[in-house]
């Protein structure tokens, strides 16, 4: 990151932090991409069990990730400042918390697992792969928090190219381990949705070790020193990260829980249905990490001007971010509208679930235009470190208006298992404008604060 003057300049820069960032997302989305549609070429039951497991599992993630993310604020401020002696520390109690917060996830998952896959109404072959995709997947855990970690560091240094660098480097891999053990390739056995858990583990594991190599040995990060002179852990250090990272976390998480609790209320619902919807909402979301990342570097160039108080550039960044995301938006709506049903065969040739999934893709074409939005001014009031309001907000939109407007439209409407879509998209609409009201108030206060000076 540096500073810039003129709007062009800060176009040219913002561009440069966006576009690694998003291949960097579309490429990790892509692990999950693989591994639900290449199980669906094994069979409907894979694709439902690895459907299953990922709404189980995606929250979660997002919601601790959420906690690791808060790394790239805390760091964008303290490089803004030229504070940059301060920057190893944070990295290593980071480091500390997130091997932490994996043993954490690990063993609260493996009493909950169980209970939480029996209290739906799933096939035996479903719930099987299910469980077993979500075990072998947890073997990555631990790498896959650190990862995280390290990334926030290398995007807080505007090097976001890094992080692309290392998921493009990484993704072949995952399909090859995919092809693999999904398929049974090289003498190994077929295992279906269960192999796909495998892969992206392993995957995970690859992606850690070439950050930290990437870290310790290339120019800038090596001048930090981070995996030298290590400190101890510090309670108070890692409260500090918690303070930004549960609200972040904790709003992400109710944003991509109320998906994987419409996937699980769908379960009273056929296989086919189930595998429909989970093939739309795969692809939507992967679309959504173009938003999403627009949020992300918004906290970057956000965080690094409010760091150093030149909040009237701050300012111009989160309209950059905004109206792009609102043009991402549309975009993303033609690519749906268009490719529909060539995005639905691509999950499953079976003729039924083809044409649900379609069905479901009209829905998820509408609410791309609430996340274009929403995405990218949480992203600008994450760079504020504005966090607090932002959760209860999420809380509200999400599971106080939309998840129940979905469900009373899917009991008591003809509109069945597609009421649920409409409830997200409720849900989502709600979410970005009254964020978008926080973060006008927000820019208000600061642009006080910055006269007053």
């Amino acid at each position: 990151m540096y500073e810039t003057s003129t709007l062009k300049d800060k176009l040219k820069l913002f561009a440069v932090i966006l576009v690694p960032i998003l291949i960097t997302q579309v490429g990790l989305y892509l692990m999950n991409f693989f591994d639900t549609v290449m199980s669906g070429r094994a069979g409907a039951e894979d694709l439902a069990g690895v459907a299953i497991g990922s709404s189980l599992w995606v929250p979660i993630f997002t919601g601790v990730n959420g906690i690791f993310l808060a790394i790239t604020p805390i760091i964008a401020h303290l490089i803004g400042a030229k504070a940059d002696d301060k920057v190893p520390e944070k990295i290593q109690q980071g480091i500390y918390l997130a091997i932490g917060l994996a043993i954490v996830t690990i063993t609260i998952g493996a009493f909950v697992l169980n209970p939480a896959l029996n209290l739906m109404d799933l096939e035996h072959d479903v719930r099987h792969i299910a469980k077993y995709y979500l075990i072998t997947l947890s073997s990555g855990i631990i790498p896959l928090f650190m990862f995280n970690t390290l990334r926030s560091f290398i995007d807080a240094l505007g090097q976001t190219r890094i992080s692309m660098i290392i998921i493009l480097t990484t993704l072949p891999l995952n399909l090859f381990f995919n092809y693999i053990f999904i398929f049974g390739k090289l003498g190994l056995p077929a295992l279906g949705g269960i192999g796909a858990g495998i892969a992206t583990a392993l995957t995970y594991w690859l992606s850690c070790g070439i950050a930290v190599g990437f870290i310790h040995n290339i120019y800038p990060f090596r001048q930090y020193t981070i995996l030298s002179g290590w400190t101890h852990p510090s309670v108070k250090a890692w409260w500090e990260q918690l303070k930004i990272g549960i609200p972040i976390g904790f709003a992400i998480f109710f944003e991509t829980s109320i998906f994987s609790a419409v996937t699980l209320l769908m379960s009273v619902y056929s296989t086919y249905t189930i595998a429909a919807h989970q093939a739309a909402m795969n692809f939507a979301t992967m679309l959504y990490m173009i938003p999403l990342s627009v949020g992300m570097a918004l906290t970057i160039a956000i965080g690094f001007e409010s760091g150093a108080k030149r909040f009237d550039h701050a300012k111009t960044y989160s309209f950059i971010g905004i109206s792009g995301g609102l043009i991402i938006a549309l975009f993303a709506g033609i690519v749906l509208y268009v490719f529909n049903d060539p995005v639905a065969q691509l999950y499953n040739s079976n003729p039924q679930v083809v044409e649900l999934t379609k069905q479901f893709i009209y829905f998820a074409i509408v609410y791309q235009f609430a996340d274009g939005f929403g995405a990218p001014v949480q992203g600008a009031l994450r760079g504020y470190k504005d966090v607090n309001m932002t959760l209860v907000m999420a809380l509200i939109s999400y599971w106080v208006i939309g998840l129940p407007s979905g469900w009373l439209l899917a009991n008591f409407t003809a509109l069945e298992p597609f009421g649920y879509w409409v409830g997200i998209i409720i849900g989502l609409s709600a979410g970005a404008f009254t964020l978008s009201l926080r973060l006008l108030c927000l820019q208000k206060k600061y642009s006080k604060l910055a006269r007053s000076h």
